[in-house]
C-alpha cells in the first residue's frame, strides 16, 4: 500500500473545474494519466519505485499511483492506511493540509510535488509514510504526470457509465465481404448478449455498437474516428482492419482506445509498440517464418535453397523479408525471388520458367486459382516441387491439385482443431444454435468469439475502477489464457501478439484431408 503516491500542486483557477471526458485531456495529460494509472509512460522502462527504509526496487508498474489513490484520486483506505485525497478541492486549501496522523504541510508547489514523488518528502520537509514509494523517472515522464495531476478528478472515462460499457466493432461494408461482416456481427452480438444475461461486468451491461469500413483506408479511419467520438466507445473487439491496419492502429493509439483481436493477416507488432492494439494469432509474416522452420527441418535439399514466387504489384514485401530473414537465421540456403504478371495469368509459361531454376521448394504467395493452374502445368512438365503456402489455400482448390502433388503441398495455419477443447466447442455450438449464427465464415467467427472472450476477461480483471489504462494492464497480465478455440494467448508490456507461431499441415490428396505435421512451431 502506498500513500500520497501522487499529489497535484496548488494552482489558482478562476472557475471551478467541471467533469469532462477523456477526449478533453491534452496529449501530455493523457500520457500523465497513463503513468498515474499503470506506472508506465513514454519512457516507461525508466520508471522505478523504491519502497520502505531498505529502498526495495520494483518496476513503477508494480506500484502505480492509482493502486491506492484510485482513478478518482480520493484514495482507497486499506489495512488501516488512509491514502491522501488527491482531488483538487482537497489539496488546494490555502492554509495547507493536516493529515490524520497530525502531519501538517502547506500547499504543494511544482517543486514540492517533484520532491514528494521522487524523494518522499512533503512541502514542509516531513518524510511521507514508509509505504509511500519514491519514484525514479525521466523529466519528461515527471512533467507528463504533473500535468495530469492538475486535472485528476475532473475527467471520466469515455464510454464507461455506472451501468454500461460501450464496445465497438468494425465490420466490412456491403460488397464481397458483407457476409463475413454479418457473421462477425452476429457472433459478437451473441457473446455479449450472454455476458449481459449473466449481469454484465460488475453490473455494467455491454452496449455493442457497429461501424462499417469504407471505400478506402483513409475513409475507413475517418468513419471509425467519428464513430468512436460520437458513440463514446470505450474499447473495441473483433474489428475488421484488413487493408487499413496502419490507419486504424494509429487511431487507436491517438484516441487511447484498446482494441482486442483485429481481424487481419498483417499484425503490426514492430517498434515502436502500439500499446492499445492486442492481436490474437500470427499473421502471414510469422506463418511464413514457421514454414521456413519446417522446411529447414524436413528438406533433404537445403543447400539448393528455395524460390519465393509472388505476383507483381502485390503487398508482400514484409512476407518476403520474413522468409529471407528466417532462412538466414536457420541456415536453409538461399531464397531466390521470382515474380509473375497476374493479368493475364499464364500458368504454363510460369511453370516452365520456374522449373528451369532447378529448385525443389517453392514458397507461393499468389491466389488459389493461380496456385491450381501452376499445379496442373507443373505436373505436365513432370516438375513436382514441394510448394509452401503461408496462410493456407481454399480447401476446394487444394484438393483439385494433380495426384502427383500428394504430400507435396505444405500449408501454415495460425490455429488448429487441436487447440479446441470439447467444452469450448460445446459452448460455441450452443450459442450458435441459440442465436442462429450463420453457417459460413466459421473460422472468422471463432476468431471473433475468442477476441470477445479475451476482452471480457480483461474487463473482469480490470476491476470496478475501469479505465483504458487499467484494461491494458489487465490484458498485459494474461498468460497462456485459453479460450478453448484458438492457441493460448500471452501478452505483456512488450508483447502484443497473443500467440506467435503456426501449425504446419500437409495435404493428403488421396484422402482429401489436411494432416498436421508435428506440433506447434514457435516463432521468436
Amino acid at each position: 500500500m502506498l500513500v500520497l503516491a501522487c499529489v497535484p500542486f496548488l494552482i489558482q483557477r478562476s472557475v471551478t473545474a467541471s467533469t469532462c471526458t477523456q477526449d478533453d485531456l491534452t496529449p501530455q495529460e493523457k500520457r500523465g494519466k497513463q503513468i498515474y494509472v499503470i506506472g508506465g509512460g513514454s519512457e516507461s522502462n525508466d520508471i522505478l519505485a523504491y519502497v520502505g527504509d531498505s529502498s526495495i526496487e520494483v518496476p513503477g508498474s508494480a506500484l502505480p499511483c492509482a493502486g491506492c489513490h484510485g482513478l478518482s484520486g480520493k484514495g482507497k483506505p486499506e489495512s488501516g492506511v488512509i491514502p491522501s485525497d488527491l482531488t483538487w478541492e482537497a489539496l488546494t486549501k490555502p492554509y495547507g493540509v493536516t493529515h490524520p496522523n497530525g502531519r501538517k504541510h502547506p500547499p504543494y508547489t511544482v517543486r514540492a510535488l517533484e520532491l514528494a514523488i521522487t524523494r518522499g518528502l512533503d512541502p514542509a520537509g516531513n518524510k511521507l509514510l514508509a509505504v509511500m514509494p519514491r519514484y525514479q523517472m525521466s523529466s519528461t515522464d515527471l512533467a507528463d504526470l504533473i500535468a495530469y495531476l492538475k486535472r485528476i478528478g475532473e475527467t471520466k472515462e469515455r464510454g464507461v457509465a455506472d451501468d454500461a460499457i460501450n464496445i465497438g466493432v468494425i465490420v466490412p461494408a456491403a460488397g464481397p465481404l458483407s457476409s463475413l461482416g454479418e457473421a462477425v456481427k452476429a457472433t459478437t452480438s451473441a457473446l455479449f448478449a450472454e455476458v449481459n444475461k449473466e449481469g454484465g461486468i460488475y453490473n455494467r451491461k455491454i452496449n455493442l455498437k457497429f461501424v462499417e469500413t469504407s471505400e478506402s483506408k483513409e475513409a475507413t479511419a475517418k468513419n471509425v474516428r467519428r464513430f468512436i467520438e460520437d458513440q463514446q466507445i470505450f474499447a473495441m473487439a473483433s474489428a475488421f482492419t484488413a487493408g487499413a491496419e496502419s490507419e486504424v492502429s494509429s487511431l487507436m493509439n491517438e484516441l487511447q482506445v484498446p482494441l482486442v483481436g483485429p481481424l487481419t493477416l498483417k499484425p503490426e507488432i514492430g517498434h515502436p509498440l502500439n500499446r492499445y492494439v492486442f492481436y490474437l494469432v500470427s499473421g502471414l509474416d510469422d506463418q511464413a517464418r514457421a514454414l521456413v522452420n519446417y522446411f529447414a527441418r524436413n528438406s533433404n535439399d537445403l543447400k539448393n535453397g528455395a524460390v519465393i514466387l509472388l505476383p507483381e504489384g502485390g503487398s508482400f514485401e514484409t512476407v518476403v523479408n520474413a522468409l529471407v530473414d528466417q532462412c538466414r537465421r536457420v541456415g536453409c540456403g538461399s531464397m531466390e525471388k521470382a515474380s509473375y504478371v497476374r493479368e493475364p495469368f499464364d500458368g504454363a509459361a510460369l511453370a516452365l520458367s520456374i522449373s528451369r531454376l532447378n529448385r525443389n521448394a517453392v514458397f507461393f504467395l499468389g491466389s488459389n486459382s493461380e496456385a491450381l493452374s501452376l499445379f496442373k502445368e507443373a505436373a505436365k512438365l513432370q516438375w513436382v516441387p514441394t510448394l509452401y503456402f503461408p496462410g493456407g489455400l481454399g480447401a476446394n482448390d487444394v484438393y483439385d491439385a494433380p495426384p502427383v502433388f500428394n504430400n507435396k503441398l505444405v500449408i501454415s495455419l495460425p490455429s488448429s482443431p487441436s487447440d479446441q477443447s470439447a467444452q469450448a466447442i460445446q459452448e460455441f455450438r450452443g450459442v450458435a444454435a441459440q442465436y442462429n449464427l450463420p453457417k459460413n465464415h466459421v473460422a472468422s467467427q471463432l476468431m471473433a468469439y475468442s477476441a470477445a472472450k479475451i476482452l471480457v476477461e480483461g474487463l473482469k480483471q480490470s476491476g470496478k475502477d475501469l479505465s483504458a489504462a487499467n484494461l491494458i494492464a489487465a490484458l498485459e497480465r494474461l498468460n497462456e489464457f485459453r479460450t478453448g478455440l484458438i492457441p493460448p494467448v500471452t501478452y505483456g508490456p512488450n508483447r502484443r501478439l497473443g500467440s506467435r507461431g503456426a501449425y504446419v499441415v500437409v495435404v493428403d490428396l488421396d484422402k482429401k484431408t489436411l494432416v498436421q505435421a508435428g506440433s506447434w512451431i514457435k516463432v521468436e
